[in-house]
């Protein structure tokens, strides 16, 4: 008896970022897009609530509680009055510590999987709630496809998108920490008035439109100056991805994985190969957008009787 279920990865085409609140979290009007870059995470009953991970950098990830898929778990489980005795086991592609939210898919993941598993009958209005507690960007792994997230990046509002759009993808040789991107952000702004974060009216319009030339144009991230203050080097990976011909560049999220969007699958390939023979980067990979949120792979076998029956 297991639940299998797939969770994308991001990548923000626009993060417009405000200054930071009195609680020390920053309000947002991040862009998000789903990439078809794919964790899945199992649960299965066990003992007690394990965690293990398999994939690249792997050994970079938590295994213990402070994993967000097990504070999914035991999110949920603390709501339902459930014992959280089960294995979770990620299974990852999403880059570790790369601006592309993995730990927040693993997050969601695990908690659309013990939903199911458990029976616990979540609503999907609850499921998004938790997800907020969890983390400002696990509703969006979630829900997938396209959506402005306001607040802290966790209030989401759907969005229009009119075509595929074709992604390269590189990663840099270690990760950069959250946290410390937003307290570099911070520092660099020190003494200067910092506006309201607001949607680009240009760029929603170019996805709505499925204009990759007009997305290209209107693509932005207020975090990249800080990425770049802590990791020079990722400048060289842009550098060399614009000049293979991407349409544009930039720093995905807080990074340190670098976006370039291309016209379609055969321009990705040369990019990519470009970017592999630049000696940039570590890892590079293509995938299209957007792609759906979480989803169940492999339902329980056996359906057993409803939680709270």
């Amino acid at each position: 008896m297991s639940v299998t279920v797939r969770v994308p990865a991001k990548v923000n085409v626009q993060l417009a970022v405000g200054a930071a609140r009195p609680d020390g979290f920053h309000d947002l009007a991040n862009v998000f897009l789903a990439v078809g870059l794919y964790d899945e995470v199992t649960v299965t009953p066990a003992d007690e609530l394990t965690v293990t991970c398999e994939g690249p950098d792997a050994d970079q990830v938590p295994l213990d509680r402070t994993n967000l898929a097990a504070r999914a778990a035991l999110a949920l489980a603390e709501r339902r009055g459930i014992e959280p005795a089960v294995h979770l086991h990620i299974a990852k592609d999403i880059p570790v510590a790369g601006g592309m939210a993995g730990g927040s898919a693993d997050g969601a993941g695990a908690l659309l999987a013990c939903n199911e598993l458990w029976r616990a009958g979540a609503s999907r209005a609850e499921l998004l709630a938790i997800c907020a507690d969890l983390g400002s960007d696990v509703p969006f792994s979630l829900v997938g496809d396209a959506a402005l997230g306001t607040g802290r990046g966790e209030r989401l509002t759907a969005l229009e998108v009119g075509a595929t759009f074709h992604w390269v993808f590189a990663m840099a040789g270690r990760g950069l920490s959250t946290p410390a991107v937003f307290r570099e952000f911070d520092r660099l702004a020190e003494g200067r008035d910092i506006p309201e974060p607001v949607a680009s009216r240009d760029l929603l319009d170019a996805l709505a439109k499925g204009d990759a030339d007009a997305l290209a144009a209107a693509v932005s991230n207020d975090l990249q100056p800080a990425a770049l203050s802590l990791f020079p080097e990722l400048a060289d990976t842009l550098a060399a991805g614009r000049a293979a011909g991407a349409l544009t560049a930039l720093v995905s999220g807080s990074g340190p994985t670098t976006a370039f969007l291309v016209r379609d699958g055969a321009s990705a390939a040369e990019v990519a190969a470009a970017l592999r023979a630049s000696g940039t980067c570590r890892t590079v990979r293509t995938a299209t957008a957007p792609a759906p949120g979480a989803r169940v792979l492999t339902p329980v076998q056996d359906p057993g009787t409803p939680v709270g029956a």
